[in-house]
């Protein structure tokens, strides 16, 4: 009787989280527009109320999952009695229902930790905050129990077993890659509500970045790591060998990262010279309207993809509206209150200011590319106007020059100055790294290719143009009259977060010339005995083996590979699964992954005389792809940490703090 009870403390939990949430948006804004303390002081614990219940809901669900309650229809759509323990943790997130839930969770989650690690603002901005995201939190909690109840039960018609989670989904990929990207989601809505409350509030100068650039860097970085695991899981799970399809959820994913890496740097300008005002908060909306988006596209059932859970058109109604509600009243605030904006700070057109701006406006023109090209067939479909199909030759075909293009001002920024700079000065500065960077990336494809190779030379021209002037400010920064050891340990954290960040770029960049250029492929008939060579390896196939795994029959293939003459050999083992359950067949991927190289194995159809399809690839420098993104991340979270930016920001709390209580007073 107890397990049965689990789907209904559940749901109650839900509805409770969803008062709470409704107590939390509703009374600290009323409270911070009519200056009443105790109406304020709600904001606090209903959102620990709110985290603390839909932690309760989200921890029956996956109870639910762990004992094989098939009463409960999630469980019972999206579970098996054989699938592993660790899959049905997972599964509790593969499904449409299930991943809404955790994205309430993950968003009370962000909300519990602005209440706990922001005392230091003054109360009526942490009202407004909170309670901007405590609406956001009740559009989506009404969303899941209005459509979406993860706790609907089947009872009386009990099935024996579940349909079990799709074999797509039965990765270590699911475990990880979810919760990340949701995590950078979810993050953005925390630099939204402080744009919506310094719109509120009338506060539109220099603190309301302070206090949310750790928030945006940190979701960024999340975000950063679950486009990066996105990646990685395709490459290996599908068995093609490719990272990026420029698949509509993809692209869903990528655009809110180019809107926050425009909005990362804006900030940064707003908080250190007081200049971007305007253009910062309609980032910051932006950016959180394109993770609604993404949402929407992910859960209306307009895709169609192994990425897209919902086909059921109320769902996507609600947050089609839901989307239109939020952009829109944004929108709206931010056109009436963003004119009382002054600009007293001006900057010279070749300085760091107008190389930032520049940046800024190219991160954009690409997120309104990928847009176009990711909604305009939708569109077109959904008004009956005809089908069109947009894929990589449009996205490569302008993706490729403006990135190209925001990377040549990219390398001028760490050279650059604030405010203006002479143009001598700068070339002095960028001539001979510029050089190196031309003469390197020219020659290096005669050394590793043998010949020349245009697209080859200019991914690694630009990349070394990222680095190079880069650490040349670097050693210029790191001159101490005490040693070079001494300058270097005198940077900041902050200094740190950008170089690498800048760096992971780079390496990113180098990582997709390389690989989208000299990768091989071969596919080929291979039975016992048989040998096929693919870029100085030779595999051999020695013996073909069958077992049965927690849920699924699979062949194995045991290929021993060899390079060259060397006697070194190892062994790869692709598999052709076929799931019991749902009766649906999965290629396991063989990888041996390498700093410089990958080599991949996957078993295609089976043939005639004991043989199969096998397709053998050389993927040189993938993994670069992936290491760029984590020095991302790494940069994102570098400066976050950074205790002199803290201790700065505190002092500068301090002293606007009394300020700020004479305007609340007089107000």
């Amino acid at each position: 009787m107890q397990t049965l009870l689990i789907p209904e403390i559940g749901h109650f939990a839900l509805i409770i989280a969803l008062l709470m949430a409704l107590v939390q948006g509703v009374m600290p804004l009323a409270g911070a527009a009519t200056r009443r303390p105790l109406w304020m002081a709600y904001a606090r614990p209903m959102a620990t109320g709110q985290f603390l219940f839909l932690a309760i809901a989200y921890l029956c669900l996956t109870a639910s999952y762990l004992l094989d309650d098939f009463s409960v229809a999630n469980v019972a759509n999206n579970s098996n009695s054989l699938l592993p323990w660790y899959y049905k943790a997972s599964a509790v997130w593969g499904n449409h229902e299930g991943s809404v839930l955790l994205w309430s969770l993950i968003l009370a989650g962000w909300t519990f930790a602005v209440s706990h690690f922001s005392r230091e603002l003054p109360r009526d901005m942490l009202a407004r905050v909170l309670g901007v995201m405590g609406l956001v939190s009740v559009g989506f909690l009404a969303f899941v129990l209005i459509t979406s109840n993860p706790f609907e039960r089947l009872l009386p018609n009990l099935p024996d077993d579940g349909a079990d989670l799709n074999p797509l989904l039965q990765d270590f990929g699911l475990i990880v890659h979810p919760p990340m990207l949701y995590m950078g989601y979810v993050g953005f809505s925390v630099v939204f509500a402080f744009a919506i409350a310094a719109l509120l509030g009338g506060r539109l100068d220099s603190a309301w970045t302070r206090w949310a650039r750790p928030w945006t860097n940190i979701a960024w970085a999340f975000l950063t790591v679950g486009i990066a695991l996105g990646s990685w899981w395709a490459y290996y799970e599908l068995g093609w060998g490719g990272w990026w399809f420029w698949d509509p959820v993809e692209n869903a994913s990528l655009l809110p990262w180019l809107a926050g890496t425009a909005l990362i740097h804006s900030l940064a300008v707003t908080e250190k010279r007081g200049s971007f005002k305007s253009w910062t908060v309609l980032l910051a909306i932006s950016t959180f309207s394109l993770s609604l988006m993404g949402t929407f596209l992910v859960r209306s059932g307009v895709l169609t993809s192994v990425h897209a859970f919902a086909n059921d058109p109320a769902r996507g109604l609600f947050i089609l509206v839901l989307l239109g509600i939020t952009v829109g009243l944004s929108l709206l605030l931010f056109a009436l209150r963003a004119p009382r904006v002054s600009h007293q700070v001006g900057f010279n057109w070749l300085s760091r200011d107008a190389l930032l701006l520049i940046n800024n406006i190219l991160l954009i023109i690409i997120t309104v590319t990928v847009l176009l090209g990711t909604v305009y067939p939708l569109l077109l479909d959904a008004l009956n106007l005809g089908k069109i199909s947009v894929g990589p030759p449009y996205f490569n075909a302008l993706f490729v020059p403006l990135t190209v293009l925001l990377c040549l001002f990219m390398g001028l920024g760490p050279l650059s100055r604030w405010k203006r700079m002479d143009g001598r000065d700068l070339f002095k500065r960028s001539w001979l790294a510029g050089l190196a960077a031309l003469l390197i990336g020219m020659a290096a494809p005669l050394a590793y290719g043998g010949e020349w190779n245009l697209k080859v030379s200019l991914g690694l021209v630009v990349a070394l143009w990222i680095v190079l002037p880069m650490a040349r400010d670097l050693w210029t920064k790191s001159r101490h009259s005490a040693g070079r050891l001494a300058g270097v340990k005198r940077l900041s954290l902050a200094y740190w977060g950008m170089v690498l960040g800048h760096l992971g770029v780079a390496v990113t960049i180098i990582g997709v010339t390389v690989v989208s250029n000299y990768a091989i492929e071969r596919n080929v008939r291979m039975g016992v005995g048989d040998s096929a060579q693919v870029a100085g390896y030779t595999f051999t196939m020695t013996e073909l083996a069958s077992r049965r795994g927690p849920n699924y029959l699979a062949d194995t293939a045991l290929i021993e590979v060899k390079r060259g003459d060397s006697r070194r050999e190892f062994v790869m083992e692709p598999e052709k699964r076929l799931y019991i359950a749902r009766g649906m067949p999965m290629t396991q991927v063989a990888l041996s992954p390498g700093l410089f190289r990958d080599l991949y194995v996957a078993m295609g159809e089976e043939l005639e005389g004991d043989s199969w399809a096998m397709r053998l690839q050389y993927k040189p420098f993938v993994r670069w792809l992936w290491l760029g993104a984590l020095l991302m991340a790494a940069g994102g979270i570098m400066a976050v940490v950074d205790k002199r930016y803290r201790r700065a920001a505190a002092v500068r709390d301090s002293k606007s703090a009394p300020a700020a209580r004479a305007r609340e007073a007089t107000a």
